[in-house]
C-alpha cells in the first residue's frame, strides 16, 4: 500500500506569544485540512508531536470530539519525523485510509535544557558541561573538520546559504540575509561555532495529510508521494549527542542507516534526488549530513560549498527554505517543516525560492538526540 500526502498547512516559526503551541498546532491542522480539501470528520487517525508544549491530542477539543484515534509522540528533535513515519506505518499497513501527522512546540527563550538523569545520564554529565549540546556540537565538528580537512570558511558558507534562503521564506523566523563577514566574525560560542552557525529553539506547527496512494486523486491535483520513511536509533560505537565515551571501534550514525534503508525502500539513489533538507542544528551538522546521508564522500563539501552546488540553483539545492538556522527549531515541528518544504518544491509553488527545472525527487533528513535519524524520499 503506497502511501500520499495530499494536504500540507503550516504555521509560522518563531516567536507567538498570543498563541500556545497547541494553537500553532491547530492553525497548521487547520491548513492542512483545508489543502486537502477533506473535513476534520473524515481523518481517521493522528500522530502528534512535542518536545515542551500541550499534549497533542487534546487539539481534539478545538478540532472536533470525532473518536479518531490520536497517538502522542516524543522523539527528540526527531519527533515530527517520526510522528509521520508513525502515519505513514499506519497507511502502509492497510489499516487506515486517511490520517494526519502533526507536530508543534513552544520553547522558552534561551539555550535548549537538557535533564542528563531524564536521559539516563549522571549528574556528573551536566556538571562537567556536556549537558549543553552546543559543546557538543562543537567537540563533533572540531573531529570531523581535523579528520577530512573541513574549513570554517565552510562553516560560514552553510549559515550564509540558509540565512540567504531563510529571507525568502515567509514562514521563517529570520529572515535577514548575513553576509560571510557578518557570520565569521560573530561571537564565538563554542569552537569553532559562532553564533550565526547555530539554530534557536523556537515556535511553530506544521500538519500533514496523508491517505492511501491509490485514493490520492480524489483529494488532491498534485499529490506527492511518500516513497520512503524511516527512522532508525544509534549503533554501539557512533558518535552522537550525550555520548559518555567512544568505542574503540567506530560505527556508522544513525543517518547513514536511515538513508541507506530509505534509499533502497525508494528505488532511488543519492544522484536521483533534486531537493533536499538536511538537518542543521548548526552548521557543522549540515556538512556532515551532506555525506552522512550519500551525497557526497567525506571532505568533499569543501569542494561543493565552495561552488554554490547547495544553494537553490545548484546541482543539490539543501534548506532550500533557510532550514533550522533560519527557522528555528521547535522540535515537535521541526522534521514536519522538512517535508512541508519539499512538498511545496515537488508541487512547484515554492515561489521566489523554487528549484529550477521542475524537481520530481526530494528528500529530508532529521536528527535527534540522543542519537537518531529520520529520513524521507518524497516524489511527484
Amino acid at each position: 500500500m503506497d502511501v500520499a500526502i495530499v494536504g500540507i498547512g503550516i504555521h509560522p516559526f518563531g516567536r507567538t506569544d498570543n498563541l500556545t503551541g497547541l494553537e500553532q498546532g491547530v492553525h497548521a491542522a487547520r491548513e492542512a485540512i483545508a489543502d486537502a480539501g477533506v473535513d476534520w470528520s473524515d481523518v481517521e487517525f493522528a500522530y502528534g508531536g512535542t518536545g515542551a508544549a500541550e499534549k497533542p491530542d487534546s487539539m481534539v477539543s478545538k478540532l472536533g470530539l470525532t473518536g479518531l484515534q490520536f497517538v502522542n509522540v516524543s522523539n527528540g528533535c526527531a519527533t515530527g519525523g517520526s510522528a509521520l513515519q508513525s502515519a505513514y506505518m499506519a497507511i502502509k499497513s492497510g489499516m487506515f485510509d486517511l490520517g494526519m501527522a502533526v507536530g508543534f512546540d513552544k520553547h522558552p527563550r534561551g539555550a535548549f535544557t537538557v535533564d542528563p538523569a531524564g536521559r539516563g545520564l549522571g549528574k556528573w554529565y551536566g556538571d562537567i558541561g556536556m549537558a549543553l549540546t552546543p559543546q557538543f556540537f562543537g567537540m563533533k565538528i572540531q573531529r570531523y573538520m581535523h579528520e577530512f580537512g573541513i574549513s570554517e570558511d565552510s562553516l560560514t558558507r552553510v549559515a550564509v546559504k540558509n540565512f540567504k534562503n531563510g529571507a525568502m521564506n515567509e514562514n521563517a523566523w529570520r529572515r535577514e540575509a548575513f553576509s560571510f563577514d557578518d557570520v565569521a566574525n560573530s561571537a564565538m560560542v563554542a569552537h569553532p561555532l559562532r553564533k550565526y552557525m547555530f539554530c534557536s529553539p523556537a515556535e511553530g506547527g506544521c500538519a500533514m495529510i496523508l491517505c492511501r496512494a491509490d485514493k490520492a486523486h480524489e483529494y488532491a491535483s498534485n499529490p506527492i508521494f511518500l516513497k520512503a520513511a524511516v527512522v532508525k536509533t544509534r549503533s554501539f560505537g557512533s558518535f552522537e549527542v550525550f555520548s559518555q565515551n567512544q568505542a574503540l571501534e567506530r560505527a556508522d550514525s544513525p543517518t547513514v542507516r536511515a538513508s541507506e534503508a530509505a534509499f533502497e525502500m525508494a528505488g532511488v539513489a543519492p544522484a536521483d534526488v533534486q531537493v533536499a533538507q538536511l538537518q542543521d542544528t548548526e552548521s557543522g551538522a549540515e556538512i556532515m549530513h551532506m555525506s552522512e546521508n550519500g551525497f557526497c564522500q567525506d571532505g568533499d563539501q569543501e569542494e561543493w560549498l565552495a561552488n554554490g552546488w547547495t544553494d537553490i540553483d545548484g546541482k543539490l539545492p539543501a534548506n532550500t527554505d533557510g532550514g533550522c538556522i533560519a527557522n528555528g527549531e521547535p522540535v515537535g515541528a521541526s522534521g514536519l517543516r522538512q517535508v512541508y518544504e519539499v512538498c511545496l518544491q515537488l508541487r512547484g509553488q515554492a515561489g521566489v525560492r523554487q528549484v529550477p527545472n521542475e524537481p520530481k525527487v526530494g528528500y529530508t533528513h532529521v536528527y535527534g538526540a540522543p542519537g537518531l535519524s529520520g529520513v524521507t524520499v518524497l516524489s511527484t
